[in-house]
């Protein structure tokens, strides 16, 4: 199944020039993802301080954009310019999963939103990581199948930000799209575990 994930070789050659110049000043992966790491608490801590003010919420998608970003660039920078560490992949997978927390929890502190469902989707999200992380570990090969993989997570939420900060009021619906997001989690869970274990 076709997911946001399949756009990364075009993002990445987008991203590329960046790339070169950060290496060639000496920026390395792991400061990277302390930055995405950073971006993402200050922006969830703003929801959450504010309770869903509108300029938190229409600043999201923008920070889902750069932390989209930035989780490419570490992940160049450790690749393509011979920076790869055990110290640096063991941050970067903990720190996906922070900072979908820190960026997802908040919206359950929104007058009108079911905290239940967000919960839940937050708990997907922390599972459909661990698949993918098993999968690695199981048959050598991380997986990143979706449907509800980091990147869709991150449009979904994005978007249902920009319709809370143009104004519309979360009146069932955005509890119905948290469900079926949830429920595409679990399908994800699903997917990247037979696989994984397929390929061992």
């Amino acid at each position: 199944m076709a997911t946001i994930y399949d756009l990364k070789p075009a993002f990445q050659n987008f991203l590329r020039p960046i790339v070169r110049a950060l290496a060639h000043t000496g920026v390395t992966p792991n400061q990277i993802t302390y930055a995405a790491l950073a971006l993402s608490f200050i922006a969830g801590g703003a929801v959450a301080l504010t309770h869903g003010a509108i300029w938190t919420l229409l600043s999201i998608p923008a920070v889902m954009f750069m932390r989209m970003a930035l989780n490419a660039i570490d992940g160049m920078l450790a690749k393509e310019h011979d920076m790869k560490s055990d110290a640096g992949a063991m941050l970067n997978e903990m720190s996906d999963v922070l900072s979908d927390a820190a960026l997802y929890l908040p919206f359950a502190l929104i007058g009108g939103v079911s905290a239940l469902w967000v919960v839940l989707f937050v708990i997907m999200a922390i599972l459909t990581e661990m698949a993918g992380v098993l999968g690695a570990l199981i048959g050598g090969v991380r997986r990143y199948d979706g449907p509800m993989g980091k990147s869709d997570r991150a449009f979904v939420i994005g978007a249902l930000s920009l319709a809370l900060g143009l104004g519309i009021l979360p009146d069932g619906w955005f509890d119905a799209i948290m469900i079926v997001a949830t429920l595409m989690g679990g399908w994800t869970v699903l997917r990247r575990s037979v696989r994984g274990l397929a390929s061992w």
